[in-house]
């Protein structure tokens, strides 16, 4: 209870020319991630994949989908793999050991283990006839190592042989630990590459017969390569792949410059003679001597840092950089070239007028002539796409086609090239915004002032359309803690007219939304209805209540203070303001007002003190005044007066 002195108390949317590794999806328990990438190796016969982890010790084993099937650990320093040729054995480098493992390739459980008497290596390893070929040693003192998986080590034969560079026709040998590489097409063929020295040596031998023969030598000096980081045999062709870029062939013993792929970092070259080339975030797919891509993979922004050929060309796998390592992926179409497909349609266009498509179809390898193009158009009709007639691309790779579209709004085109022998598919689209009629839709009771709790009717008036008829009418009460609801969505009815009940205890806007039909634009009214309080007032202390002339007083001692109690709709903060006027020359006249908190009950009671002087009327009453009592919800409301006075 607040009290005052007796004074005062008188006074609110698949196509571009590269394809995104990132879209296969990110990496996740059942993907093969490594944190050092140390051997990446296929195994045809069995569709396996092998990646070895140098930091971790561990070697991983996919499907072709990239799928983890199985895994070994504890084979510290993995730094390359190789595949038996029947595909039964998995070989490892582990330089850490100093030794050549040899894994079950179904199961990764180790089958027999080869110590290689080296205090650096082994380093690199490949299969050729019928021997696991190895280099060791370090840069002033590498060379070529085997192991014969058919010597029995119980023999007394080592099945470990070293030093078995060949040296005839050269003065050196092997200058630090050198990249292998074989021919799938050509077994006995082994390629030699020098790494870790100021020189690009290298050498293509033949170990056909288990004995290494030299076929081509070359010591280099620059001429011919920048340096040796991949080598590669080119499948059917005298000629080796240089860090993905240089095509050096050879024949009568030495090597001469053959052509060159652009840019490139590491390759690998398939049994097709197709490339992959990886550079940086981008795996480029090239056809034999070609200068210009077959296909372009991007890595997003992540590099890649190795790839490998399936057997049947069929994908290419690629260990590509992420935020926990490097993720094994499946890249799959490596041998079709994507075409580039455009789609020009107009921005805007009347409905029911007829419009013109053109678009282009081109490929950096030639496309048949006459390929055939289909069209789908996608609107409000049809939304789950309507196919028109196809369309042929003419011999410049142009094409075009005309169309009426029925319905308005935005209307998609979309133009596929389904692809063919050599070429993927491809799909391309554009909207044109067509035209639609705009519609008549009302909303009555705006700017209308109601007591608190009334049930008003609103309703909304729905003119000319097309198929739509559904109108939705909401209520957004105002104050933070209500939010704007949907309460009814109907058709209108004959007169076009739908109606809503919104119980008025708060100044609210209601909004009708019409959505709109294939022929009609979307419509939203609305309209701002408001709401006074709930408000009484109560007042006790009196000793009688009686008339004087015709109006009705609470009679109190002059000594009595009286006490008012407002009883007036809550919410949070409100205030009521009490007025007091004091009856005198002959009118009733402004004392005072001031504000006092509402409880949580939404009552205030106020002692307006004892006047002390006998002969005095008064009067009071409870305001709501919106912005001044604390809030805005509601519409200013006045609380009926109640008459005082005061005898002896």
């Amino acid at each position: 209870m607040r009290s005052t002195s007796a004074a005062t108390a008188l006074a609110v949317l698949f196509s571009s020319a590269a394809l995104s590794v990132a879209a296969a999806g990110t990496a996740s328990a059942a993907s093969a991630v490594v944190s050092s990438p140390g051997g990446l190796v296929v195994d045809d016969a069995l569709r396996r994949v092998f990646v070895s982890d140098q930091a971790d010790g561990r070697i991983l084993a996919t499907d072709y989908n990239g799928t983890l099937v199985a895994r070994a650990t504890g084979l510290g320093g993995a730094t390359d793999l190789t595949v038996s040729d029947d595909g039964t054995t998995l070989y490892a480098a582990l330089a850490g050991s100093h030794e050549i493992v040899a894994l079950d390739a179904t199961d990764l459980t180790v089958k027999a283990r080869y110590p290689v008497a080296t205090d650096t290596g082994p380093r690199y390893v490949a299969f050729s006839a019928g021997k696991v070929w190895f280099t060791y040693g370090d840069q002033w003192d590498g060379d070529l190592g085997s192991v014969d998986p058919a010597v029995d080590p119980a023999s007394g034969t080592d099945p470990v042989q070293l030093a078995q560079f060949p040296s005839q026709g050269t003065s050196i040998g092997v200058w630090g630990q050198a990249l292998l590489d074989t021919d799938p097409l050509r077994p006995g063929v082994l390629a030699v590459g020098e790494t870790g020295i100021s020189t690009d040596s290298m050498a293509v031998l033949d170990v056909s017969n288990g004995t290494p023969g030299l076929t081509a030598w070359y010591q280099g000096d620059y001429s011919l390569n920048s340096g040796i980081s991949d080598i590669d045999l080119v499948a059917g062709a005298d000629q080796v792949l240089v860090n993905g870029t240089d095509r050096d062939a050879y024949a009568n013993g030495g090597f001469s410059k053959a052509g060159v792929y652009p840019a490139g970092q590491g390759a690998d070259v398939g049994r097709s003679g197709l490339i992959a080339q990886v550079t940086g975030t981008k795996i480029a797919i090239y056809r034999p001597n070609a200068t210009r891509p077959l296909r372009t993979y991007s890595t997003g922004s992540r590099p890649a840092a190795d790839v490998a050929w399936a057997g049947d060309s069929s994908r290419v796998f690629a260990l590509v950089a992420g935020s926990g390592g490097y993720t094994l992926k499946a890249l799959t179409g490596p041998t079709l070239n994507v075409p580039t497909l455009t789609v020009n349609a107009p921005a805007t266009a009347p409905r029911a007028k007829s419009l013109t498509v053109t678009g282009k179809l081109s490929a950096t390898v030639p496309l048949p002539a006459g390929a055939r193009l289909s069209v789908t158009r996608t609107d409000l009709e049809s939304p789950n796409g309507k196919a028109l007639p196809g369309v042929t691309v003419k011999s410049d790779g142009t094409y075009s086609f005309t169309n009426t579209p029925p319905a308005g709004s935005k209307v998609k085109y979309t133009v596929t090239y389904a692809g063919d022998a050599g070429h993927a598919a491809v799909s391309a689209s554009d909207t044109v915004d067509v035209s639609r009629a705009a519609t008549a839709l009302s909303l009555n009771n705006n700017g209308k002032l109601y007591n608190y709790g009334t049930d008003v009717k609103f309703t909304a008036h729905l003119g000319k359309t097309y198929k739509n008829r559904s109108v939705s009418i909401y209520a957004d009460p105002f104050g933070s803690d209500r939010g704007k609801k949907l309460i009814r969505t109907a058709n209108v009815n004959a007169d076009g007219n739908v109606t809503a009940v919104v119980d008025m205890t708060r100044d609210t806007t209601v909004t009708a939304v019409f959505t709109g039909d294939s022929r009609y634009k979307p419509k939203t009214v609305k309209s701002t209805a408001y709401a006074r309080v709930k408000v009484s007032s109560a007042v006790s202390k009196h000793y009688k209540k009686a008339k004087i002339g015709s109006t009705s007083y609470y009679w109190f001692h002059k000594t009595t203070s009286p006490v008012i109690t407002t009883t007036m709709t809550y919410y949070p903060g409100r205030q009521q303001r009490l007025d007091l006027e004091v009856y005198y020359a002959g009118a009733w006249r402004s004392s005072d007002s001031r504000y006092f908190s509402l409880g949580s009950n939404g009552k205030s009671a106020v002692s307006l003190g004892a006047p002390g002087e006998s002969g005095l009327k008064a009067r009071i009453r409870p305001v709501y005044v919106n912005g001044s009592s604390g809030d805005t919800v509601n519409s200013t409301t006045y609380g009926s007066w109640k008459y005082l006075y005061f005898s002896n």
